[in-house]
């Protein structure tokens, strides 16, 4: 490379030397980077200042003290002032006559990382015949001699002119080149639009936040770019932008399943709005996670909420069925005797509705795995089948999703299958279908879709079916079956919708959740495994190895720290609590603190607010898992 470095520069020396003008190349500090053999020759300088690196100060101060530039008074004062000059940065042309008798033209032009490219010109032959021309021409008037002199140093001056705007248009290109190369890179749509909507900047990048849009937008009208969709969504707030108020704003786009932000700028000079720059890009991904923090900060409201309340209900049901179990063992009547044991049988319903509150207002751990949807829903049929009462029946499509995708399959499992007795309930004993169908929305989401033959919803229904509590069942149903299939479908990040359809006038329940594709697995590696509990330890092992790694076992801290230095070493999994004085979490500090540089992971059967768990400090793994929902762990949890 070096050698390669030399060859070039030797070449580029080569070339400047061909130049019949003297030239040099000073940085911004005004050292000499480059000078030809003709500025060396022309100057009559010494090797050490046609040598790169030499100071402008330094040639300055030499041909001052040979007197090039005549008598200067103050040698230093002189010098002074040409470098500041100099770091002006600003292009000059001059004529200069030197001791020697010779005329140099001097042309400078900033250049725009900093510093000077300077060409110099011997006019002395030039200046001679103008010389020659006034001493031959004394028939022309003084005023024509003057004119002509003006205009040949005018003519030179525009040619300097020329040369430095010529300079100035090829950075302004490569300015705006760069500008345009960043606006494409930017994972966002950036364009402006001028007053009648029409398009007069865009980058290419439309189509990768609303699928399907055009790319070239140069002179369309916004609705022809955004689709009459988004236009729609949009054109308020360009009405404003044009009024003068800028606006951020987020709204979600059916057509293609994805949530979209749009800040809009009025572009704006002397009180005169001209445009309204636009910046919009793709926020499903955010949307999602934003969705599920939200319905989790609920869950948790609402266990604080419940849980005194629930703790003291169970207390008076555990009272209340104590009482009617001594009631029950007295000699009553038929008639008490009955209501006794309806008594009885209503504390145990509300004890099972306190199950319900509880599972509902507490914290689910996920188990996110990848998932054959087809395999999965085969699963599902074979138990949904079993509560289908004769006449009613259960149809099962499944569209372009032959490949695996990340999902916590036993809620999704849960939650359809709730969906299918409600279903069953709603069409009630009369024969009908209900028709269950999965398929990937824009590679956005994937929609689970319930619809049934029954009366569909009321409109009471499609207001509060969501509310918890809320049931068309009467005293048969809880109320929170429908609520607890959209709570758990929010703290995935995804989307409930109920309607009607149109075609069969039945209910309609739509659960779409966010389309995760299998991240690549991490590569094979040497897994020191902590765990005291050999059962789970042995079973751990197994999906490691199955997965390709290699792994060696530890069951507490003191023993895993003799092998923490083995060769190799790629990965740590431990479990929280451990036998010994040290738990996992602590265990691993200490490591991170002595400078071991490798992924280090946790995993516990702790509930997820237990200090212990809460507190770790690395990325958790909720036991019990599968191997499926190990490998996604690693795959998203291990950088390296």
């Amino acid at each position: 490379m070096a050698q390669n470095s030399t060859e070039t520069a030797a070449l580029t020396q080569a070339g400047l030397n061909l130049i019949q003008q003297a030239l040099s190349i000073y940085d911004r500090r005004l050292r000499l980077v480059v000078g030809n053999r003709q500025f060396q020759d022309m100057f009559d300088l010494p090797d050490h200042l046609a040598t790169p690196g030499a100071e402008f100060s330094d040639t300055i101060r030499f041909l001052a003290e040979r007197g090039d530039y005549g008598a200067v008074g103050d040698i230093e004062s002189f010098v002074k002032s040409r470098v500041d000059q100099a770091l002006a940065f600003e292009p000059h042309y001059m004529e200069r006559s030197r001791a020697n008798g010779r005329v140099i033209s001097v042309e400078g032009h900033p250049l725009s990382q900093g510093g000077w490219v300077t060409v110099y010109t011997d006019i002395t032959p030039i200046k001679r015949q103008e010389a020659l021309l006034r001493a031959r021409s004394e028939e022309l008037s003084d005023q024509v001699l003057n004119y002509t002199e003006e205009l040949t140093q005018t003519n030179r001056a525009l040619a300097s002119t020329n040369a430095a705007l010529e300079e100035t248009k090829r950075e302004l290109t490569e300015m705006e080149s760069r500008t345009r190369l960043t606006a494409e890179m930017m994972p966002a749509h950036i364009a402006r639009i001028d007053r009648d909507r029409h398009y007069t900047f865009s980058n290419r990048r439309l189509g990768s936040v609303i699928t399907g849009r055009p790319s070239d937008l140069i002179g369309l009208h916004a609705i022809e770019a955004l689709g009459d969709e988004a236009y729609a969504h949009i054109s308020p707030y360009f009405a404003r932008a044009f009024n003068g108020e800028p606006s951020v704003f987020e709204f979600s786009h059916e057509g293609s399943g994805r949530r979209i932000r749009v800040a809009l700028t009025p572009d704006q000079e002397d009180d005169e709005i001209s445009g309204v720059y636009i910046l919009s890009m793709d926020v499903t991904e955010e949307a999602q996670a934003r969705a599920a923090l939200a319905q989790t900060r609920k869950r948790e409201l609402a266990a604080q909420l419940t849980s005194g309340v629930a703790h003291d209900f169970s207390n008076l049901l555990t009272i209340i069925l104590g009482l009617q179990s001594r009631l029950a063992q007295m000699q009553l009547g038929d008639e008490a005797q009955k209501m006794v044991t309806a008594t009885t049988a209503a504390v145990r319903r509300g004890g099972t509705l306190l199950d319900r509150i509880a599972s509902i207002s507490g914290r689910r751990e996920l188990h996110f795995e990848p998932t054959l949807v087809p395999d999965m829903l085969k699963g599902l049929e074979t138990l949904a089948r079993s509560t289908l009462p004769n006449g009613i029946d259960l149809k099962i499509d499944v569209s372009d999703l032959d490949d695996p995708i990340v999902l916590d399959a036993g809620a999704v499992q849960d939650g359809i299958l709730n969906l299918i007795l409600n279903a069953t309930h709603a069409i009630g004993s009369q024969s009908g279908t209900i028709h269950l169908s999965a398929r990937p929305i824009r590679e956005t989401w994937v929609e689970f879709r319930v619809t049934d033959t029954g009366p569909g919803f009321s409109q009471k229904a499609l207001e509060h079916a969501l509310d918890p509590f809320f049931t068309t069942k009467g005293g048969e149903g809880s109320g929170l079956g429908l609520s607890m299939v959209y709570d758990q479908t929010k703290v995935a990040g995804g989307q409930l919708k109920l309607f009607n359809s149109t075609e069969t006038g039945g209910a309609v329940v739509s659960v779409r959740l966010p389309l995760r594709k299998p991240l690549q697995p991490i590569s094979p590696r040497l897994v020191l495994l902590i765990e005291d509990n050999q059962d789970i330890r042995t079973s751990v092992r197994e999906m490691l190895t199955n997965m390709g790694h290699q792994v060696i076992e530890a069951t507490s801290a003191e023993e895993a720290l003799g092998l923490v230095d083995l060769d190799g070493l790629g990965l740590i999994l431990s479990d929280v609590m451990l036998e010994g004085a040290q738990t996992g979490p602590e265990f691993l500090k200490g490591l991170r603190a002595a400078g071991i540089d490798v992924p280090m992971l946790v995993m516990t059967s702790l509930p997820a607010d237990d200090p212990r768990r809460a507190e770790a400090g690395f990325p958790v793994l909720p036991k019990p898992f599968t191997k499926g929902e190990l490998a996604t762990f690693l795959s998203e949890e291990v950088r390296v």
